[in-house]
């Protein structure tokens, strides 16, 4: 899911395919779209992770950020065939392209592999207390 600020500063909240290619994060969006207008305008951003399991496999992922317009032809033919690659379509021009500069992030898993992260610039990774984990546990 990806959370922008609309023009009269509430949030929206949009589904939106993100993928990674060539170590940046992706996200593509039909062109003059209200989130691709929304970054436009203001660039800041949060991309999470949708669970739809009880037991999710792969825990919950926050990102915190900037969208930055990505217009270079062969960054939009790499994000294309990884796109082809994964769902067997590609977009046809033009659309929007934005990678994420990620400010901050934090993780969630549950289970026998609980884990709670948190990442900033400042502060690299921190391990916290899992609100699952036993009292004396970190």
């Amino acid at each position: 899911m990806l959370g922008t600020i609309r023009a009269d500063g509430w949030p929206r909240v949009s589904p939106c395919e993100a993928y990674i290619v060539d170590g940046d994060l992706l996200l593509g969006m039909m062109w003059q779209s209200k989130k691709a207008l929304d970054l436009l305008r203001d660039p800041r951003i949060t991309v999470a992770t949708v669970q739809a399991d009880r037991e999710p496999k792969y825990g919950d992922l926050k990102l915190y950020g900037f969208a930055v317009d990505a217009p270079e032809p062969q960054r939009r033919q790499a994000y294309a065939d990884t796109l082809f690659a994964a769902i067997n379509w590609r977009p046809s021009e033009p659309y929007h392209l934005f990678s994420v500069d990620i400010a901050r992030a934090g993780f969630i898993s549950f289970g026998e592999n609980q884990k709670l992260l948190r990442w900033s610039r400042q502060t690299g990774i921190e391990v916290l207390r899992h609100p699952d984990a036993p009292k004396d546990e970190v």
